[in-house]
């Protein structure tokens, strides 16, 4: 299939799923997370769940990091440049939500990118090679693209891979890991 039609598949699957699903679900991916051989890293850039696109909670990601004192980073978008700027979450970090539901950072320490050594990526489907389809904006390719080259980049999956991805660009970066709340698959 290509990118579209994942995309159609993967959203019309995440609303099948209810609340009690969801969060179950998501503390399973949290738990599976934990068996990842990723914490000696310090700097670990994570994304906030839109509710309303049926994501995986975060919210145990989160509290997973700050437990292990790992530095927590949060992004903000530009939906112009489809750049995003990078914040540290300290506990006076004051959240907004933008036009598109997602909650980011009013302001803050900024972090930069050469310094973050974990992503944790927001998709909708993947393939087995690692390949990912997100919303179609770019925004996380460009973004890791300006990454160190060693970054470990991570998606989060209530579902399993695909056999492959018909159109994947030159420029997509391919994840590292998936995390479903069954398995984890490595693509390294």
């Amino acid at each position: 299939m290509n990118k579209k039609e994942l995309r159609a598949k993967y959203k019309a699957l995440r609303q099948e799923l209810s609340p009690d699903k969801i969060e179950d679900k998501s503390l399973a991916i949290a738990n599976k997370m934990l068996q990842l051989d990723i914490w000696e890293k310090t700097y670990f850039h994570l994304f906030l769940t839109i509710d309303e696109q049926k994501e995986v909670e975060t919210e145990f990601i989160l509290q997973i990091l700050a437990g292990k004192d790992k530095e927590i980073v949060v992004a903000k978008s530009n939906f112009e440049t489809l750049e995003m700027t990078n914040y540290l979450l300290t506990d006076n970090t004051k959240f907004q939500k933008n036009k598109y539901n997602i909650y980011e950072p009013a302001d803050g320490i900024e972090v930069p990118n050469a310094k973050i050594e974990v992503v944790f990526v927001p998709l909708l489907a993947y393939d087995k090679l690692g390949n990912r389809v997100g919303y179609g904006k770019g925004f996380y390719d460009n973004f890791l693209s300006k990454c160190p080259e060693d970054v470990i980049k991570i998606g989060l999956s209530f579902f399993g891979p695909e056999e492959t991805i018909d159109d994947v660009s030159p420029t997509d970066i391919r994840l590292d890991y998936c995390v479903t709340p069954t398995t984890n698959y490595s693509f390294r």
